[in-house]
């Protein structure tokens, strides 16, 4: 129900946003609004309690996120408290992002990396992997050092694994095989 429920109003939401032309301008705010509300847990959970009057939560909000979003985004977020809908924020925000990135042609991926990559290095990652997909490729960066060295990169349910650890399980792999 909640996947739903969080499908439809990220549905609207989308369909606003491309009619006008503020489809990027909306992924980042509904970012930074959920940012904010995993920055404040308190005001997350404000938002989300039943008990507490809809007119009051719609003064908060707007007081919070006035001249920070949208007019746009600034109803979307009094709609849901009309709808008593604000659990599904979250899920919508995911939608949306997938709703805009499909609508953009680009794949949201991750690259695993020992140490920060330099922004032009996973630029160029970015690049190499966009020629190779004829899609539009973003890399999130994260850091393990279990991988020793190389670089993991994830898209969707594809996997490059070029890192120190993969070639030494290999290794080993081809060992036991030898020796057996």
């Amino acid at each position: 129900m909640a996947e739903l429920v969080a499908k439809t109003y990220a549905q609207a939401l989308f369909e606003v946003a491309v009619e006008g032309n503020q489809l990027e301008k909306i992924k980042e705010e509904l970012t930074f609004v959920l940012e904010t509300f995993k920055k404040y847990p308190e005001f997350y959970q404000l938002y989300n309690t039943p008990q507490i009057n809809k007119e009051e939560k719609k003064k908060v909000i707007e007081e919070v996120f006035k001249d920070k979003v949208s007019i746009e985004l600034m109803n979307f977020l009094k709609i849901l408290i009309d709808k008593r809908r604000t659990k599904a924020f979250e899920g919508i925000v995911n939608k949306y992002g997938r709703l805009a990135n499909d609508h953009n042609n680009i794949v949201e991926g991750t690259v695993v990396t020992v140490v920060p990559l330099k922004d032009e290095d996973k630029l160029k990652i970015e690049n190499k992997l966009s020629a190779m997909t004829g899609k539009k490729i973003k890399l999130k960066n994260e850091i393990d050092p279990s991988i020793i060295g190389g670089i993991l990169v994830r898209i969707g349910d594809k996997v490059i694994d070029g890192t120190i650890q993969n070639r030494l399980n290999e290794l080993q792999k081809s060992f036991a095989e030898i020796i057996v």
